[in-house]
């Protein structure tokens, strides 16, 4: 392999452009600091799932409480994402680097140390906020540390694949910290991982931006996150309460208000965090609700299927993990294969491919049963739900990014992620509160297996209508786009899934 030249390190204009002059800090280290800021973000997505059982016994959590573990992470990081990647372009790529590891770090600390619930769910937000700033910045960091060409399409494909791992590896790394130590070392082991990434960004990172500085749209970042975390909490409030209740009625109305708020805002300011301008455009619009549909089944397969393997069929944490590795791999097969797929099928046909796919896998795991098998109730029911999510990723990104303007790539692309993990948030809230209410208070392996069931059989339900949506509303194929509109080198997002490896492999 050819070796990547030095990174340089970039200054600024009056106008606010790059220049560089050299470092000596090598490309290939710059890449690796990046791709290891990352793996810890895409890693804690998923290696809390097999401890949420224990966290649960531990902290004596409530059942429709659980969700929050995953979601107070999720929510954070869909709600800020696109204003971290903004403060990154503004105020500089390494110094939000820097801010958000600190701050990811320093809550892992707090949510390992949790005695209470509420401290725990205080610290995943507020490492969900920490990612959410530091996310953006790892890949532009990468794009600027490597000249364009060859060399850069290896950098790309190196991080894209840094980030699949870390998603791949989750279940495992967090069997094993919880069955060898115990659930808090899921948080704890970032602490001495972020200490040494810290340490070696500091020294080593050079420094980039794009653009003078100016106001960030805070309001806009407050108001889309609060909007959405009260209305998942008006959805779990259902299950106790039911749907006419004050209790849910309220944070529903109140959410729902800050969410139109916010649409206001961003009508109004002068540099919204969502240009509702791009949402005209059939491509950009299209994508993202069919993104939203599927973030809202895909994103809850891990929690139940990790649930119905200890709760049921009284798996340790460990086999837990290594019993849901097929599935983490097929959702970087169907990534790699993506790519390929849609030279000769369109992008259109290869997301309709992936959809179908995980609806297979979905209306498969809803005939689960107290005493079903390891082959026939989690394997080959997660390989399709998996291989269907990462079939479809990529098109739906590259549609929705076609066609794009230089400035608005990175946008768009930010968009993309954060639909997804939004309709994940909200769709996690949903089939939490419906298992919830199958369930009826009893914990019995049968009272269990039918609300997970009754969870899997809704997400194939939303995974047909998100199929119908594309086969009549997505446009056929995504523009090739120039190599100006890579993903995360220009504007405030940068993708965290396999898009970016699509536009490596089709770069020359």
């Amino acid at each position: 392999m050819t070796p990547m030249p030095s990174a340089s390190r970039p200054t600024h204009s009056p106008t606010g452009s790059l220049t560089g002059s050299p470092t000596r800090s090598p490309a290939w280290l710059v890449v690796a600091l990046a791709c290891a800021g990352q793996f810890l973000v895409v890693l804690d997505v998923s290696v809390v799932n097999v401890a949420l059982p224990s966290m649960r016994a531990e902290l004596d959590m409530s059942v429709s409480g659980l969700q929050w573990v995953v979601n107070a992470y999720a929510i954070a990081f869909a709600g800020f994402m696109l204003l971290g990647g903004r403060a990154g372009d503004l105020y500089g790529r390494k110094r939000m680097f820097l801010v958000g590891l600190a701050l990811f770090t320093l809550a892992s600390l707090a949510g390992g140390l949790a005695q209470d619930d509420w401290q725990l769910l205080l610290a995943r937000a507020a490492q969900g906020l920490g990612a959410a700033v530091l996310a953006p910045s790892t890949l532009t960091i990468v794009t600027s540390a490597v000249p364009e060409g060859a060399a850069r399409a290896r950098a790309i494909a190196t991080w894209t694949a840094v980030g699949a791992g870390g998603g791949a590896a989750g279940g495992l790394v967090g069997g094993v910290l919880v069955d060898l130590l115990s659930w808090r070392w899921v948080l704890l082991i970032n602490v001495p991982v972020g200490a040494v990434v810290l340490a070696g960004a500091l020294a080593l990172l050079p420094e980039s931006r794009v653009g003078d500085r100016r106001r960030l749209d805070l309001p806009g970042a407050l108001l889309v996150t609060a909007g959405l975390a009260t209305v998942a909490y008006g959805i779990s409030r259902t299950e106790a309460e039911g749907w006419t209740a004050a209790a849910a009625l309220g944070p529903l109305a109140a959410g729902l208000a800050s969410i139109a708020l916010f649409l206001v805002v961003e009508a109004r300011t002068a540099a919204p965090l969502m240009p509702l301008g791009l949402l005209r455009r059939r491509s950009v619009s299209s994508a993202n609700v069919a993104m939203l549909l599927c973030g809202s089944a895909m994103f809850s397969m891990w929690y139940f299927m990790t649930l119905y393997a200890q709760n049921v069929l009284g798996y340790t944490p460990l086999e837990a993990g290594l019993a849901l590795m097929p599935s983490s791999l097929a959702i970087v097969l169907g990534s790699k294969l993506a790519p390929r797929l849609m030279r000769v099928l369109g992008a259109r046909t290869v997301a309709a491919l992936g959809a179908v796919t995980a609806t297979a896998g979905f209306g498969w795991q809803s005939t689960m049963t107290a005493d079903g098998a390891y082959v026939t109730a989690i394997m080959l029911p997660g390989v399709l739900m998996m291989l269907g999510a990462g079939l479809s990723a990529t098109p739906l990104a590259s549609l929705a990014t076609a066609g794009a303007a230089p400035g608005e790539a990175g946008l768009v692309s930010g968009l993309v992620n954060t639909s997804r993990t939004m309709g994940g948030s909200l769709g996690l809230a949903v089939l939490s509160t419906l298992a919830a209410g199958r369930t009826a208070g009893r914990h019995t392996p049968e009272a269990l297996t039918a609300g997970y069931a009754l969870a899997f059989r809704t997400g194939a339900v939303v995974l047909a209508l998100a199929l119908v949506l594309m086969l009549v509303w997505l446009p056929r194929r995504a523009k090739q786009p120039g190599p100006a509109n890579v993903p995360g080198q220009d504007g405030p997002g940068a993708d965290l899934m396999p898009p970016t490896l699509a536009r490596a492999e089709e770069r020359p």
